[in-house]
């Protein structure tokens, strides 16, 4: 695959009474699709994983927002562009509910597809309650990453949830990683290769989906 060039804008975003703080990354040869990326609690938009994944996904082609909020509120709209939200543990679960809120309010075409990373499925222990209130009413095509050892989504549990979801969904273990996606004798960037690589493969399959 060819990798292109891109180039960082720092913008502000209205939000309410004030402005998020945010990073357009816009590649050189622009896609017609844009992804939307949100950190995890007590993170911010230049969390490891997200910058890594972002530099990939942005030398691909395709137009990337991250920024800084701290609320679970993040719907605001890029309507140029089709999107794929992408969330990072309790940024995934605040994506899962953006989601389903754009799709219960008819712009389902808006959200392309809805990509998960490590979601925060449950409290480390506390299997009994699980937080899929949001994945059940998404309409659009879902992509989960996660560790098989992540103690806050234990893998059995994951795929029950995915079996009762009605949109295309998928999952991607990264064997023998935790909710931080660490592994034992294995680079973070090594891992993230593996992320960043099947989430762009994923991207571009539902792309293609689109227009055929």
């Amino acid at each position: 695959m060819n990798m292109g060039d891109y180039t960082e804008v720092n913008v502000k975003i209205p939000f309410g009474n004030k402005y998020l703080d945010a990073i357009f990354s816009v590649p050189d040869k622009i896609l017609t699709h844009g992804v939307i990326l949100t950190h995890g609690a007590g993170g911010d938009m230049n969390f490891s994983h997200l910058v890594s994944l972002v530099a990939y996904l942005a030398s691909c082609g395709l137009l990337c927002l991250r920024f800084t909020c701290k609320g679970l509120n993040i719907a605001y709209r890029t309507k140029a562009y089709k999107t794929v939200v992408i969330g990072r543990s309790m940024g995934s679960r605040a994506a899962a509910s953006v989601t389903r809120q754009i799709s219960q309010d008819d712009n389902e075409d808006f959200i392309l597809g809805l990509i998960c990373l490590s979601y925060p499925l449950h409290r480390p222990k506390l299997q009994s309650k699980l937080r899929d209130e949001d994945l059940f009413f998404i309409k659009c095509p879902v992509l989960f990453v996660s560790g098989s050892e992540d103690e806050m989504c234990e893998k059995k549990i994951l795929e029950g949830v995915a079996s009762k979801m009605k949109t295309l969904k998928k999952i991607h273990w990264v064997e023998k990683a935790n909710h931080g996606m660490a592994v034992k004798g294995r680079t973070a960037d090594d891992i993230m290769m593996e992320i960043s690589t099947q989430v762009f493969s994923w991207i571009k399959e539902i792309i293609e989906q689109e227009y055929n």
